[in-house]
């Protein structure tokens, strides 16, 4: 049964590419893996890696001169390395890091077939690349988990305590929470970051778009209720699921975040302020709740041509479109991300006949479990029955061995 149902969530959860959007080439005359159709860079390697699991995952590793920290990245589940490839390349120039980003099993050119297990064996060897054939320390590593890519981000940074830090850009609770409100894990659940995120040790920034109308914010906000070691968190103002690469506060952002992670504790704690207390009085785990101060508005608005006059009460809330620094910018070559590499990600999500499937087969599951229940209790009941049975026969027995009076 864990074998169907972990097969059925597969389907749900994994959308690669097809075809693949690249190529994998050998140059004859050094033996260099080339991305096709990429340009060769020097500063990208092209790398095959074998998995625990006897799979061989497609990766590329960006080098950036004197980093000092690395990005392990695990996209999401409608792409592939060829169409992550040149936001790769910016995010490690805007970020100043080594980055590597990496094909899940049956995605691109990587071999066997995409499971929950495939990708957390998938992502442990491109960890252990970075460890062995670059040098990284497990100090100067930072996990990014995008959308499904969460899901393996979580799980490797749940087993290790010294990681640097952690990003999770609209990352999930579970894989079935994404379709149905369950209130609580299922056994056949997938990605259950839900249970896994109290247990990272290290900072963790959550991005996720207010107008995310595939993995709705509310996610990302439990998740940051639910970390040990809170930074600040992005609430990108109307994003959705594939565009937060577009916003300016994006890419400003993750800097900001890069550079305080990369200071030592002790000035990390000195210069940080801490986010906690502006949650305490959260009532509601609900993306949208009812105005509040927010950790985008101090003490007191300035006064700007890009915000509205009345100062903003929450990044949590909706309101009425205006000009502001977080709209999308018009039309453009941006360092955030190209339009062309937008991912349409869980898009087959929003189909209502699977999610109508899936709540059919949420419910006989539960039926199935009542009856089992039912079943169990009525052969309690049995074995009651028959002991009773049993003492009032011994008890005959016994009386017709007493002698005649």
């Amino acid at each position: 049964m864990g074998g169907v149902t972990s097969s059925m969530a597969a389907k749900f959860a994994f959308f690669p590419p097809n075809p693949p959007s690249y190529k994998l080439i050998k140059d004859e005359a050094t033996g260099t893996l080339l991305l096709d159709p990429f340009p060769h860079r020097e500063n990208v390697d092209v790398l095959r890696l074998p998995t625990r699991r006897g799979n061989e995952i497609v990766a590329v590793y960006v080098s950036y001169p004197n980093a000092m920290s690395t990005l392990l990245y695990s996209h999401g589940n409608a792409a592939d390395i060829g169409q992550m490839y040149e936001l790769f390349i910016e995010l490690s120039i805007h970020l100043r890091v080594n980055l590597m980003g990496y094909d899940y099993s049956g995605y691109g050119q990587s071999s066997g077939k995409p499971s929950e297990h495939n990708t957390y064996a998938d992502i442990e060897a491109a960890y252990k690349c970075l460890e062995e054939n670059y040098g990284a320390k497990q100090e100067n590593i930072i996990l990014y988990g995008q959308s499904v890519g969460s899901g393996p981000t979580v799980d490797l940074a749940a087993r290790l305590p010294r990681l640097r830090a952690v990003v999770l850009h609209s990352p999930i609770l579970s894989g079935l929470r994404v379709m149905y409100p369950v209130k609580r894990s299922y056994w056949f659940d997938i990605y259950k970051n839900i249970d896994k995120i109290s247990l990272v040790k290290c900072p963790v920034l959550i991005i996720h778009g207010t107008n995310d109308d595939v993995v709705d914010c509310s996610h990302g906000k439990r998740l940051w209720e639910l970390c040990q070691e809170k930074y600040e968190p992005l609430w990108v103002k109307g994003g959705n699921h594939c565009d937060l690469e577009l916003y300016p506060d994006y890419i400003r952002h993750l800097k900001k975040f890069i550079s305080t992670v990369e200071k030592s504790p002790s000035q990390r704690n000195a210069s940080r302020k801490s986010t906690d207390d502006i949650e305490q009085s959260r009532q509601s785990t609900e993306c949208f709740e009812g105005p509040r101060r927010s950790i985008d508005s101090r003490d007191k608005p300035r006064k700007s041509t890009d915000t509205r006059d009345k100062p903003r009460k929450s990044t949590d809330t909706r309101d009425k479109p205006r000009k502001s620094t977080d709209t999308r910018d018009k039309p453009r070559k941006s360092v955030d991300r190209p339009e062309k590499f937008k991912v349409h990600e869980y898009d087959k999500f929003s189909n209502m006949d699977k999610l109508e499937k899936l709540k059919i087969s949420l419910d006989q599951m539960e039926r199935m479990e009542r009856s089992r229940r039912s079943v169990e209790y009525l052969d309690k009941s049995r074995t009651s029955i028959d002991l009773q049975l049993e003492k009032g026969r011994k008890s005959a027995d016994w009386i017709d061995r007493l002698p005649a009076v």
